[in-house]
């Protein structure tokens, strides 16, 4: 019996809460949430359910806290000032600067930061096409919960930062969340959801063909679309994201333009 309860306690040992959670992320990344099952992730882990609910509790639990843990290494990998300076060069490149110049600004800025949190998240949901389901749980369910939390917090401090009176922290960081959770959900693809793009050439595929079906339009009904039908398939996810997020900021810092230095007084 002694090298059998070894083993069993080799085992437990082994058994963590990270490595709980780091599995089931695997399994959500692979077959999205109904894959996510108790008898899952026992076969995983070559281990028993009750292991797995001494750890973390129920399933509903588990996907707190991987949403949780996929978010959290989203805003800590912020990019460096280099990343940051090749995102706004990227910008200028393409000509979305113009519309956003007074939002833009040196780099560690306020809106710098912002845009860093809102392209991890994006990048996130990319990876993780669960994600943004369960980001729109955690907002809508669990306000007092550590998703909601971090990301509020994450948001809202540079808006601090940004001189927006306090009277409009609440609204201000909120419309920044609600642009960023509704442009995020977009770009999430269902497991087993086989009419969505799968790959870059399944997308450039559907765009070519939703672009050939708007210049087909009527121009008398559909001046507009027609216009744009072109833009339209070339356009790409990320960058169209960004453009966004500026022009929220753009708004921000119009209605909340920074205070100007007292006259006489020397900038350093």
């Amino acid at each position: 019996m002694a090298p059998r309860t070894r083993q069993a306690e080799r085992r437990r040992q082994v058994l963590t809460r990270e490595r709980i959670i780091e599995t089931a992320v695997e399994l959500l990344d692979a077959e999205g949430e109904d894959a996510l099952t108790v008898r899952a992730l026992t076969g995983r882990l070559a281990t028993g359910s009750g292991a797995i609910y001494w750890h973390i509790g129920n399933m509903g639990e588990l996907l707190e806290a991987a949403t949780e843990a996929v978010v959290a290494a989203a805003l800590d990998a912020r990019p460096t000032e280099t990343g940051r300076a090749r995102e706004s060069d990227r910008a200028r490149e393409t000509g979305r600067a113009r519309g956003a110049a007074g939002a833009r600004g040196a780099v560690g800025t306020p809106q710098d930061d912002i845009r860093a949190v809102a392209l991890g998240l994006f990048d996130a949901v990319t990876a993780h096409p669960w994600l943004a389901g369960q980001l729109a749980i955690q907002f809508t369910r669990n306000p007092w919960g550590p998703v909601t939390l971090r990301i509020f917090e994450s948001i809202g401090r540079p808006v601090r930062a940004l001189g927006v009176p306090r009277a409009d922290w609440f609204t201000t960081a909120s419309a920044l969340v609600h642009y960023l959770l509704g442009a995020t959900t977009q770009t999430r693809r269902h497991a087993g959801d086989d009419t969505a793009p799968a790959s870059e050439a399944e997308r450039a595929a559907f765009l070519d063909t939703a672009s050939s079906a708007w210049q087909e339009l009527d121009p008398d009904d559909y001046p507009f679309i027609r216009a744009i039908a072109e833009q339209m398939r070339d356009h790409d996810d990320r960058e169209q994201f960004l453009t966004g997020i500026d022009l929220v900021l753009t708004g921000i810092t119009t209605l909340h333009p920074a205070p100007m230095p007292p006259a006489g007084t020397r900038s350093r």
